[in-house]
């Protein structure tokens, strides 16, 4: 019934059976089968599965409607490694080039500021969008990268519950740098003042940055990075490692203590959003956690209250 297979071909083959082919495609590792369904010498279904992209598809007519996947297990499409090499090397060399150039000005006026919260909110949604375009259209469902709302009334009380915890204390240990007198914390007030709103325009514009900030790098970090890698059936501890190590390497602009706090946070958030299965409670801790950073920056570190 199947016939013979030869390397680098695609070999169809009908059975004795009506209706019933097999191919299959040994380069590709790839085997499909269909089989359509007649009563009285009429079409009543059409069945499709692709062992190779685990696909079972149903069509009713005389026509079989096939669907292809672009992406099969257990490896990761070309467009998925440039990212993932993109998110590795490129944005944290851009952000640590960029802040490197803004440390050497002498001064930093309210628009060169506004432009830099402007560019920050453009750039990531344009990164965001390029990744959610690929991962979409490599079969990446929205469950599987935490876009799941349900149950609402669960997620938003740990949402709000945690960003509760996480403003306090995010506030209070700003409030301890603002008063610190050890060198080491020098630097960390001279980068706040560069980079921290100074008025009420300025707070705005740094409000929309924190909620763009909030869901593009939770959806990129904790949405699409732990989505793929579970899509290649990487261990759950795996996913957990490289999704913050990725996030504590964007943040390296803020130096090594910045990207092992970060990392420490995007492990917290990370095993949030596995165990939840969504990106809702860690979109909302994110959210305040830079809010906090904007304002209380600004009193502590800016205002020096």
């Amino acid at each position: 019934t199947f016939g013979s297979v030869w390397r680098g071909s695609f070999c169809n083959t009908a059975s004795s059976v009506a209706g019933f082919n097999f191919a299959a495609h040994p380069a590709a590792f790839a085997i499909a089968v269909s089989l359509s369904v007649s009563v009285n010498g009429l079409p009543r279904g059409s069945y499709y599965m692709d062992v190779r992209n685990f696909c079972f598809e149903t069509s009713c007519g005389a026509n079989l409607r096939l669907v292809t996947a672009s992406w099969s297990y257990p490896t990761m499409p070309w467009d998925f490694l440039l990212i993932f090499f993109l998110l590795t090397v490129v944005v944290p060399w851009r952000g640590w080039a960029r802040m490197q150039r803004l440390t050497q000005l002498p001064s930093v006026t309210s628009g060169d500021r506004r432009l830099l919260y402007l560019t920050s909110i453009a750039t990531q949604w344009v990164i965001t969008i390029v990744i959610a375009w690929r991962a979409f259209a490599r079969g990446l469902s929205s469950a599987e990268m935490g876009l799941k709302f349900t149950p609402k009334v669960g997620l938003l009380w740990i949402g709000f519950g945690g960003a509760a915890l996480f403003g306090t204390a995010h506030w209070f240990n700003l409030r301890r740098v603002g008063k610190s007198t050890n060198p080491a914390v020098e630097r960390i007030r001279s980068l706040g003042t560069k980079i921290f709103p100074h008025n009420n325009c300025e707070l705005a514009f740094f409000v929309l940055l924190s909620m763009t900030a909030g869901i593009c790098e939770e959806f990129i970090y904790r949405g699409y990075v732990c989505g793929t890698l579970f899509h290649v059936h990487a261990p759950v501890w795996a996913v957990l490692l490289v999704s913050s190590v990725l996030f504590g390497l964007a943040h390296a602009y803020q130096g090594r203590g910045g990207v092992l706090g970060t990392l420490l946070l995007g492990t917290i958030f990370g095993l949030t959003r596995i165990l939840y299965d969504s990106l809702v409670p860690v979109v909302l801790w994110h959210v305040t956690v830079d809010v906090v950073a904007g304002v209380a920056g600004r009193r502590y570190l800016n205002e020096n209250k």
